[in-house]
């Protein structure tokens, strides 16, 4: 089996390590020629332009958005298509971008027009689990297409879980992704009520996870990156769960309707995109929240 595999970034190039443990005829390609000589010097097969990729089975594609995976496969302003050309008959895209489901529903029917197969496979996991290869796998595809993927997908993941249908596995990760933000902003604001009050955070930390509060960020960031001296390092950008939750947002005009946490998630994160660096990480949130409720802290100030 042959595989393709775009997409060389900070989650990509980990995934794409393990991928070629197992399948090491793998190839990759990235737009960025740093990302590809970053690749190439440890040793991976790299090529050096899409027209590189061709006769493969699988192409794997681990990119910003749905648009710019439709952009890869079918062409856009100055790119170049990778179909038709790239697979061969019957072979199967597997997008693991956190695309919209709208998107890859779209792309599918495109995709079926040349031949090609599309699932979705989106990550949930942070970089330290894409090196060691225990990412959380959501699959959306039929039982015949996912049956030929599973050894695919576990040479990067510890868990597979079935979604349904293509596009069902991107929708369940963007509504996984609104349910950590919004948590994540509840624990960050009961922290700072906490906090003003003059209550030991250590204890709150405590009562909160042996109480019906607990959630992914009171167990796992609380304690380990936020309180008083923490690095406020998560390993998922605030950017990232920015774009995430556009992604839920925009489901609403499809939907007909838009729930108003949901709606205030993406107002926060998109606010707090416009003031914070780049490269900030998503535990930030919390200390934007805090300066724009009591202003800037003895961290921040």
């Amino acid at each position: 089996m042959k595989i393709g595999f775009i997409g060389l970034g900070a989650m990509g190039l980990p995934m794409f390590r393990n991928l070629v443990k197992q399948y090491p005829d793998s190839i990759a390609y990235d737009l960025s020629a740093e990302a590809r000589t970053r690749a190439a010097g440890e040793g991976l097969r790299v090529a050096a332009t899409a027209s590189g990729l061709r006769g493969l089975d699988i192409v794997i594609t681990m990119l910003p958005n749905g648009a710019a995976v439709r952009g890869c496969l079918l062409g856009g302003p100055g790119g170049t298509a990778l179909i038709p050309g790239s697979l061969n008959e019957g072979g199967i895209v597997i997008d693991m971008s956190s695309s919209s489901p709208l998107d890859t529903a779209s792309l599918s029917k495109d995709l079926e027009a040349h031949g090609i197969i599309l699932a979705d496979a989106p990550v949930s996991g942070s970089i330290p689990k894409a090196r060691d290869g225990t990412l959380s796998i959501m699959l959306g595809a039929s039982d015949a297409v996912a049956e030929r993927l599973t050894p695919v997908l576990q040479s990067m993941g510890g868990t597979l879980i079935r979604t349904g249908a293509v596009s069902t596995a991107h929708a369940m990760k963007a509504l996984n992704n609104y349910l950590y933000a919004a948590g994540l902003m509840a624990a960050s604001e009961a922290m700072i009520i906490g906090k003003t009050l003059g209550l030991n955070l250590e204890t709150l930390v405590d009562v909160f996870n042996c109480s019906s509060g607990r959630n992914v960020a009171t167990e796992t960031k609380l304690r380990q990156h936020m309180l008083e001296g923490g690095d406020f390092k998560g390993g998922f950008g605030l950017h990232l769960m920015a774009k995430d939750l556009g992604i839920s947002h925009g489901l609403h005009e499809h939907l007909g309707f838009l729930p108003a946490q949901l709606d205030l998630c993406h107002r926060t994160w998109q606010d707090a995109c416009a003031v914070l660096d780049k490269n900030a990480d998503n535990l930030e949130i919390a200390r934007f929240l805090e300066e724009r409720l009591v202003g800037p802290s003895a961290d921040t100030a």
